[in-house]
């Protein structure tokens, strides 16, 4: 999982509140457990005039204009604004993955679910809550400004708008800390192979049977 520390990124704002997982990476394409190739998925109902399918090429397809994502002020941002309730609905893990894989790091927002808010620190994206006033300003900041970019500070836990305005985050320390190290469930994991390979050595000593061939030949029935 990559590491975030700080990031400096171009704001993209989605205004509407309740976005459900299906919203974000509708059903049809949870078929692949890669993590990777959902993002040109990424809102596909939203962002495509057709109906997409696993597998279909979305260079073709007919692109909704009104969509935030498809307008060119927005296209590389980095930072989602959104509204209340983002990640609402199913808990299907795919909806961080396609929002990392089309280039999200970091998700600001009044309030989230509490599933994608933890599956979002399991895949390398910093969940930002702030408070309703403040998420009102930096949505007019980005209509007004072409290029608004803020910047996110992990280690100091505060976000910075370009105009030079402050606003401090609360984020749990474990998950802080898996963040900027950039370690998953898997990447915690193996911090402690040494120790899993020696139990597993003492365990295999201890009750060698259970590691025998399990071909009948080999217990003689």
């Amino acid at each position: 999982m990559e590491k975030f520390v700080t990031l400096k990124g171009l704001v993209a704002p989605l205004d509407r509140p309740n976005v459900d997982t299906d919203a974000i990476i509708p059903k049809q394409f949870l078929k692949s457990i890669k993590r990777s190739g959902f993002g040109p998925n990424l809102f596909d109902e939203w962002r495509y005039l057709d109906r997409g399918e696993p597998g279909v090429d979305n260079h073709h397809r007919p692109l909704n204009p009104d969509f935030v994502l498809n307008q060119a002020r927005y296209q590389g941002a980095q930072v989602l604004l959104a509204r209340d309730n983002f990640g609402c609905g199913s808990s299907r893990e795919h909806a961080p993955w396609a929002l990392e894989d089309y280039g999200f790091r970091c998700i600001i927002a009044p309030s989230f679910a509490d599933i994608f808010y933890n599956n979002c620190f399991k895949n390398g994206i910093l969940p930002i809550v702030l408070a309703a006033t403040v998420v009102d300003q930096l949505f007019a900041e980005t209509a007004a400004t072409e290029g608004y970019a803020l910047e996110v500070d992990l280690p100091r836990q505060v976000v910075t708008t370009p105009g030079g305005d402050t606003f401090p985050f609360e984020v749990d320390e474990f998950r802080k800390h898996c963040l900027l190290n950039g370690l998953d469930d898997i990447g915690l994991t193996l911090q402690h192979v040494d120790e899993i390979k020696a139990f597993e050595e003492k365990h295999r000593a201890a009750s060698p049977w259970l590691f025998r061939n399990a071909d009948p030949r080999a217990t003689g029935s």
